[in-house]
């Protein structure tokens, strides 16, 4: 899969007050641009704990759940596109299906 964008990621753990991420991260970078997804089950071969929460809209828990990071896929071209990486407490405060 192309992930856009990388960067979103990257300010995320390197913000001193989310360092803790940045292993997390980067394995799900690392395996989502390795796999060859088509359908949430693909998807959850890999990461068990995601959820599809609309509109092509999927829910990524990161590192014990301390984060989110929620993700447009396109199956058809390959593409996956970071609309929100944060913390948990974040994350309850916005709309995951429409961002």
């Amino acid at each position: 899969m192309h992930i856009i964008s990388h960067r979103k990621i990257r300010e995320f753990y390197e913000s001193p007050d989310h360092k803790d991420s940045q292993i997390a991260l980067q394995r799900w970078y690392d395996v989502a641009q390795q796999a060859q997804w088509h359908t949430l089950s693909d998807i959850r071969e890999d990461f068990p704990a995601t959820d599809y929460v609309g509109g092509q809209h999927y829910v990524f828990n990161i590192r014990g759940n301390n984060y989110r990071l929620v993700v447009v896929i396109k199956f058809t071209i390959g593409r996956i596109y970071i609309c929100f990486v944060g913390t948990h407490a974040e994350y309850d405060k916005i709309d995951c299906s429409t961002i």
